[in-house]
């Protein structure tokens, strides 16, 4: 698609649109290479599947804790030069990570490459917002299909670095990759006007409450994942108190704080919390399922790591082709009907992972799955990022941030739950599927919320 320049004419909006695109389809490609490499990372470094699955979880949470802080450092200090640094940080980091030989320190590291990758999405749509004028609606909707992009590619090049080199290269593959970003962001990326001196503020008792409280659900959540955990454990319900009451005193303290770390009323205020609520559950939630699916195909079935990696590829394809159908038809659809269809066929597509009809080759069967899944996440992801932004476009980094952290969350709490629950089954492909059956029937009773996303149609 091209984008018409009505800005400065050394603004080429094509390789600027190329160059923030690459950064997000590298960053969505970790974000599901990895879950095809849970059985290789488990074995290789000896570690139980309860924390191989925090590689994947310290990441989501390192990203959500570090969203709305790269928000504002795009803000304050400016769009390229936040989104060159994270592009470096993300990839040292995941140089690092391709050496480490302790699970540990492994997911350490993640939560490094975290901080580097959660300042992709809001520096990306700042860029876009600044350079695309009227076409900014149709740029970002685009960005909804190199997530499913990334989600694609991610777990075939797993299941081709496990199957035929280390699980090691999941995280090299990102290191030409950075360089390139680099080089491209340095000539076509424009420069930042000047901004403004003076200290910024960052807020570290929210940031900290925040973090806390999320660290310490997971840390209980992980302890019943071990052998002869008990809920009535103080290892349990020690981390679960705190995680509880850290969260409470983060929504009192960001309804009182001067500079709050993030804004309350982008959190939960009219519209934008149904919004996030969406966000959440049917973009962050689907992301956790999605993420199992190839855990899942080789627990339940036994199918090898490639083609577990391929089981995506309809997901992806489907995701990019409505999330480009989307884009085309959002002025005409409004925000509401493609967020109903697609909810209702993620939560459809969820429920057939869990059941299987005889006489169907399983492969195929989960392909299906992952297919209708994948019609669902393309067709609400346009609708879901422009109904956020639509509300305050002038603050259009730190809604994509929370957008983002919103969906991570989700993510986080379904990948969390999932594997302590496998890691104590005596069948874990088994509790897997009833995992899928009981989060499809909370998707099912969730689509009603859509009713309250604030609707709009016609030009932006």
């Amino acid at each position: 698609m091209a984008f018409p320049s009505t800005t400065r004419p050394d603004v080429h909006r094509g390789l600027v649109f190329t160059t923030v695109s690459l950064a997000l389809l590298m960053m969505s490609i970790d974000s599901t290479i990895v879950a095809t490499a849970l059985h290789a990372i488990e074995h290789g470094l000896g570690a139980s599947i309860d924390w191989t699955g925090w590689t994947v979880t310290a990441y989501l949470l390192g990203f959500t804790l570090m969203l709305p802080i790269s928000s504002k450092l795009s803000d304050r200090y400016g769009r390229r030069r936040v989104f060159l640094w994270s592009v470096i940080v993300f990839t040292v980091a995941s140089l690092s990570c391709g050496f480490v030989d302790d699970i540990y320190l492994l997911i350490a590291l993640r939560g490094v490459q975290a901080a580097g990758g959660a300042g992709f999405t809001p520096s990306a749509t700042g860029i876009v917002v600044d350079h695309f004028g009227d076409a900014r609606d149709r740029a970002v909707g685009l960005f909804g299909s190199i997530f499913p992009t990334g989600a694609m590619v991610g777990p075939i090049l797993g299941g081709l670095f496990v199957a035929y080199w280390s699980w090691r290269g999941i995280f090299f593959v990102n290191v030409p990759i950075g360089l390139l970003l680099v080089v491209l962001c340095l000539r076509y990326v424009p420069a930042d006007p000047p901004t403004p001196r003076g200290r910024l503020e960052m807020d570290a008792a929210g940031m900290a409450l925040l973090g806390i409280g999320l660290l310490a659900g997971m840390l209980g959540v992980a302890y019943l994942g071990e052998k002869g955990s008990q809920a009535t454990s103080p290892a349990f319900l020690g981390p679960t108190v705190l995680g509880v009451l850290s969260i409470a005193l983060f929504v009192r303290h960001v309804r009182r704080a001067r500079a709050p770390f993030i804004t309350p009323r982008f959190i939960y205020g009219a519209s934008f919390g149904t919004v996030n609520l969406v966000n959440a559950v049917f973009g962050g939630v689907a992301t956790g399922v999605i993420t199992l699916v190839p855990l899942y195909a080789a627990d339940r079935y036994g199918i090898d790591a490639l083609r577990s990696g391929t089981l995506l590829t309809a997901e992806g394809i489907a995701a990019i082709a409505f999330s480009g159908l989307g884009v085309v038809l959002l002025r005409r659809t409004g925000y509401r009907r493609p967020l109903y269809a697609g909810c209702a066929l993620i939560a459809l597509g969820t429920f057939l992972l869990a059941v299987h009809v005889r006489g169907v080759p399983p492969y195929g069967w989960l392909v299906g799955a992952a297919l209708l899944i994948g019609i669902g996440a393309g067709a609400i992801s346009p609708a879901s990022r422009n109904a956020g932004l639509q509300l305050e476009p002038d603050r259009s980094a730190t809604l994509a941030a929370l957008r983002t952290m919103s969906m991570q969350i989700g993510t986080i709490v379904t990948v969390s739950v999932a594997t302590a629950f496998i890691a104590t089954g005596h069948d874990a492909g088994a509790t897997e599927a009833w995992i899928f059956a009981v989060v499809a029937a909370t998707l099912a009773v969730s689509i009603p919320i859509v009713n309250w996303i604030p609707e709009h149609r016609g030009t932006w």
